[in-house]
């Protein structure tokens, strides 16, 4: 005698919408009906149905209803457009303020970057083991339509140690090029064998308060650890300034190119390094840049949060491994790899799943569940 209970999530490309419907029943649920617009019922046993052949950019609606043994149903519906990613949600809601190319799709894929010191890039996503939601910043919309978004917290607070998640040195070493790198190999400029000391607290972090959304969360758009090399060979105690040095200081002209040898993605990805077990990182050095944050000439910026926190972006290498960081007055700065400063996890939301919400503080981006 008692009803089933059944929501459904939606994802699509530029021809298909796959429907999943999350249904619980007392006994236990029978069968599945599907219905794109007025079209007739599918029958199924199976949670989840693909309706294929469709027109990009159009709307449609999806209905599905559940029926237990006895007779009992339920019922859910939801409009769809057909194409539609989390980028395009966000362009039409709060379109970031510039635009340029980045390491995705060979350099191809346009990405819109938000600059300014409040733009709407408020994104609400998951929750940590207090059960607290997280929240986070839009650094950008990625060329293959990824979502790039920096830890901001378990609130909307702008400024203090509650940006981040933990202070940490990048690495405890540091008398050698090697510890520039996210993750490095002895004797090597752009190896990727061992992690740094950043590397495994936001590896743990991931654990602990992320692993249940990997569904959402794109390994493939990478992070960008730029050990190209303007001057000296990178490796050893050998003097060297790293490109980032001579574009950021020398010129203020931030990059989102990368060599692929540097991009980290996780182990199934297509493209990058392929070196990472969760998709979790930190911002570059060009990315602050885009958004305000200089070494000559630094702008008012969201990513100003009056902390001192990593990029990971190596900047130089003299008596010491130097890295860059965000200074808590809003400057571009750097300093040897086992300075105490903040961690700010980045990661990156598939461009295939449903958002909501216009990027206020009233009205943050989520996730239609």
């Amino acid at each position: 005698t008692q009803n089933p209970s059944v929501t459904i999530s939606t994802s699509s490309d530029d021809t298909s919408i796959t429907v999943n419907a999350n249904a619980t029943d007392n006994v236990g649920v029978y069968y599945y009906y599907y219905k794109l617009d007025n079209g007739e019922e599918v029958r199924s046993e199976d949670p989840t149905y693909k309706f294929e052949g469709l027109n990009k950019d159009q709307t449609y609606t999806i209905s599905v209803r559940v029926v237990d043994a006895a007779g009992n149903e339920a019922s859910a519906t939801d409009e769809v457009t057909v194409g539609l990613r989390a980028g395009d949600v966000i362009l039409a809601a709060s379109k970031p303020q510039a635009q340029t190319t980045d390491w995705t799709n060979n350099g191809q894929g346009v990405t819109y970057y938000y600059t300014g010191a409040n733009p709407n890039n408020w994104v609400q996503f998951g929750t940590n083991s207090s059960g607290q939601s997280l929240y986070w910043r839009i650094i950008r919309i990625n060329g293959d339509g990824s979502i790039r978004m920096i830890y901001q917290g378990t609130g909307f607070n702008t400024t203090g140690t509650s940006t981040q998640i933990q202070t940490s040195a990048f690495n405890s070493s540091y008398r050698d090029n090697m510890y520039v790198g996210y993750m490095y190999t002895s004797g090597q400029r752009q190896g990727h064998d061992d992690p740094s000391t950043i590397k495994g607290i936001l590896d743990t972090w991931y654990q602990n308060n992320l692993a249940d959304e990997e569904d959402y969360i794109d390994g493939n758009a990478g992070f960008c650890g730029d050990r190209t090399t303007y001057s000296g060979s990178g490796t050893g105690t050998t003097q060297t300034y790293y490109a980032a040095y001579n574009r950021l200081i020398n010129g203020n002209n931030p990059s989102l190119q990368c060599d692929s040898r540097d991009v980290y993605t996780t182990t199934d990805s297509s493209s990058g390094n392929k070196s990472l077990t969760y998709p979790i990182g930190l911002i570059s050095a060009d990315e602050a840049a885009l958004a305000g944050i200089t070494w000559s000439n630094p702008q008012s910026s969201y990513l100003n949060t009056g902390q001192t926190y990593w990029t990971m972006s190596p900047s130089n290498y003299g008596s010491g491994a130097d890295m860059f960081f965000v200074y808590s007055d809003g400057n571009l700065s750097y300093y040897r790899v086992y300075g105490t400063y903040g961690v700010r996890p980045v990661i990156n939301l598939r461009s295939d799943i449903p958002l909501t919400g216009s990027g206020t503080t009233t009205d943050p981006f989520r996730l239609v569940l």
